[in-house]
């Protein structure tokens, strides 16, 4: 029994030993890798199903998109209420989402119910048929959606800032117009479907209780489709390179807004490159979490913002480190003067043990967040396996990193990356 009138011993996160739990690999009869981990408490799973069919892959906009969200509207066999219905009456959950490279099916449900729902699964992977009256409510409820968004400065300056730092033309930096919405049609659709899906390239992951002979449930449902193994060894991609003629962008998208969004954006490299882990330490002191440089000074000191942070975006290819908040319009330059004030600060003078020590532990801590049971520990996974890095291995430089990193070498990293001429500088009002 502890003595509850004796505080606690603190231990830093820095202390701890951090273990990455692996997953089980195998492969089904068609190629494909499963990653598997079976554990926790109580009697749920997760399967996610990805394929290699994010935007990067259609042939005209918004196809990818679309194609994702209408998998569950209909079968040559069941109709979208159908679908919904047999889900919902087995309490499991199934969502799909669109990314840049990779589009994933998720189900969530009871272990004992797997049996059941695995075949319908199947049925809506192999034999969706995006009924036209399906089809045409998306696409309607899609241009209402766009056409509100485009009244908001945030959605504007991220379109925007997105399309400076990698090109219009590149997946990451296009946009969705009314257009592309207006043109989509089944048959484009179904062929994308059928090229992506029906053919596609895969890879699956599992997670929680999982039930007796899962391998053999698996392979009896997904086994003998014409899926193909998927192949995500990106390597590294360097950053694009960055037009320093064309830096400022002043953009009026509502002349009677009383806010305005600001992004700040520098091309960069992918989790592959060797700064990579060091930056994210950096990036944590700048501006990456509550307690960071540009919170302290431009929330709580200056009241400029209710909150602004600073991130690499997680893009498997070349990426980009953004600044990005919300301000009035009257203090948006200022706003921004004060980042390049942090950026400066960063590149003179070193970051004092103490603050560094925080940072260390705050990152530590969501590490340890992060390993708290099956579906966090196979989410964190996922991010390794779709980025071709090894896993175990980047998992333990990355805590060596965190835990090691020197002041000395973040004020170097800040003397290369945090230089005011690198970044795009966009306001939207």
């Amino acid at each position: 029994m502890p003595d509850r009138t004796v505080a606690p011993e603190i231990i830093n996160a820095v202390d701890f030993d951090f273990v990455l739990p692996k997953p089980d690999l195998f492969t089904l009869s068609n190629g494909v890798q499963v990653w598997a981990l079976d554990g926790g408490v109580e009697e749920v799973m997760m399967l996610e199903i990805v394929f290699t069919a994010g935007n990067s892959w259609e042939k005209r906009n918004m196809i990818a998109p679309a194609v994702t969200a209408l998998l569950r509207n209909g079968t040559s066999q069941k109709s979208a209420l159908d679908i919904n219905e047999f889900f919902e009456f087995h309490g499991a959950y199934l969502g799909a989402h669109c990314y840049n490279e990779t589009a994933s099916v998720t189900l969530h449900c009871l272990s004992k119910h797997a049996a059941f729902l695995l075949p319908v699964l199947r049925e809506i992977l192999t034999d969706s048929i995006f009924p036209e009256k399906e089809t045409e409510i998306f696409k309607q409820n899609s241009l209402q959606r766009l056409q509100v968004n485009l009244m908001k400065c945030d959605f504007v300056a991220t379109r925007q800032i997105d399309a400076l730092v990698f090109g219009e033309q590149h997946p990451y930096g296009k946009m969705s117009t009314r257009e592309d919405l207006a043109a989509l049609n089944r048959e484009d659709l179904a062929a994308f479907f059928n090229s992506y899906y029906q053919h596609g390239e895969v890879v699956i992951f599992a997670a929680g209780k999982l039930p007796p002979q899962f391998e053999s449930l698996l392979n009896e449902s997904f086994g003998g489709l014409a899926w193909r193994p998927a192949n995500h060894h990106y390597g590294l991609q360097e950053a694009v390179p960055f037009d320093s003629g064309n830096r400022i962008h002043r953009i009026t998208n509502d002349a009677n807004g009383v806010q305005g969004a600001i992004r700040l954006a520098q091309p960069f490299a992918n989790r592959h490159h060797a700064h990579y882990k060091e930056v994210q330490v950096l990036n944590m002191v700048f501006g990456g979490y509550f307690g960071s440089r540009l919170m302290a000074n431009i929330r709580e000191e200056k009241g400029y913002t209710y909150g602004i942070h600073s991130f690499i975006q997680q893009h498997a290819g070349a990426t980009a480190w953004v600044v990005s908040t919300e301000a009035g319009t009257a203090v948006c330059e200022a706003a921004v003067a004060e980042t390049w004030s942090e950026m400066q600060l960063l590149r003179d003078e070193l970051v004092d043990e103490e603050e560094l020590l925080l940072v260390r532990n705050y990152m530590l801590g969501s590490v340890l967040g992060s390993l708290n049971g099956p579906f966090e520990i196979m989410n964190r996974w996922k991010g390794y396996v779709l980025t071709g890095v090894n896993g175990e291995q980047y998992f333990n430089d990355a805590i060596h990193t965190i835990k090691t990193v020197s002041a000395e070498r973040l004020q170097e990293l800040a003397n290369v990356y945090l230089q005011q001429e690198r970044f795009y500088d966009m306001i939207v009002v």
